[in-house]
């Protein structure tokens, strides 16, 4: 029987090899050779009619190329195909390569996204086909993976952070902390320290820190530090002043807050975070970072061409300053 290579190969291997190039991506990979491992393992090859082979008397690694369309061809142009109804991999003249084989980021080879191929006997002296799945009645056929060499998929793309809703739990608070410092500092008057105040206030030449104490069972999950800045007024207890461009710049603080911080004392920035244009009616996430559970951090917001200036409430509806997590 001939043997039908399931060249499906560049699939990934069943049991690691991750990413697969997604099918409606045109990736082409041309004049690589597959190396078998497993149960058997060698260099896979062809014999004179397009059978995909690995054994002794196989002769050396054949090349291949792997179309957009998950076809491979061999090195004479036949399509590589699983013959049925055994599934042999082989190439054959005039063919239409079977689609649906994919090469990982690691040179893994899968076909329909399975990394499992089968190699059965063709004789006593070693030499064995492969098949996309175990042979009927053959009793010797062993598991494979299939690797190419010399063809990799690109990498995945960059994953974006996880960040945690805006929808903040209240009154629980299981899911959000609101500052527990409010200070504003103003480089008009660097020595001034305003002590805590329940407004954010933020304009060309004064800025505000908040501190916010981290609780404890916030252990492992991700923190998100959001602004919220619903329509005006957003709630009972909270209203706002808005004018300007509403370039608002996010700063982390090396160290937090007291009452007697000043423009001049106030310490460094830990983390810049840069600009954030905001606007009425939308919700943003600055960051996303670990938990500091058990902290005391704090952030501060100032900017060049804004004049901001707002009641932080607790209630989660209004506009302000939070941290959320998840």
């Amino acid at each position: 029987m001939r043997s039908t290579f399931a060249l499906s190969l560049l699939s990934l291997s069943a049991s690691v090899q991750s990413l697969v190039i997604p099918r409606n991506t045109c990736y082409r990979c041309q004049d690589f050779t597959i190396s078998v491992s497993g149960g058997i393992s060698g260099p896979l090859g062809q014999i004179y009619d397009g059978q995909n082979r690995v054994g002794p008397n196989t002769p050396d690694a054949a090349k291949y190329t792997l179309g957009c369309n998950g076809g491979i061809t061999d090195a004479n142009g036949r399509g590589c195909i699983l013959t049925p109804p055994t599934t042999q991999y082989q190439c054959d003249e005039g063919a239409l390569p079977t689609t649906g084989f994919a090469i990982s980021s690691k040179g893994g080879i899968t076909y329909n996204g399975n990394g499992e191929f089968w190699a059965c006997p063709v004789d006593d002296r070693g030499n064995w086909n492969i098949y996309s799945k175990p042979v009927s009645g053959q009793t010797k056929c062993v598991k494979v993976w299939l690797t190419a060499n010399g063809c990799t998929a690109p990498p995945p793309p960059p994953q974006p952070p996880k960040t945690c809703p805006y929808n903040l739990v209240y009154p629980n608070g299981q899911s959000f902390e609101f500052p527990h410092l409010i200070v504003p500092v103003d480089k008009s008057n660097p020595n001034t320290a305003y002590g805590t105040s329940y407004f954010g206030e933020i304009t060309a030449s004064k800025s505000t820190i908040f501190n916010f104490d981290v609780r404890p069972e916030f252990k492992g999950k991700k923190c998100s530090l959001v602004w919220l800045f619903p329509t005006n007024p957003p709630s009972d207890t909270s209203s706002y002043t808005f004018s300007g461009a509403g370039n608002l710049h996010f700063w982390k603080k090396s160290s937090p807050a007291t009452q007697g911080t000043t423009y001049n004392n106030q310490g460094g920035n830990s983390v810049d975070y840069g600009v954030t244009k905001v606007a009425p009616g939308n919700s943003y996430t600055i960051s996303t970072f670990d938990c500091p559970y058990g902290q005391k951090i704090a952030f501060e917001i100032s900017s060049t061409d804004t004049n901001l200036k707002y009641f932080q409430d607790y209630n989660p509806s209004a506009v302000g300053l939070y941290i959320t997590a998840c």
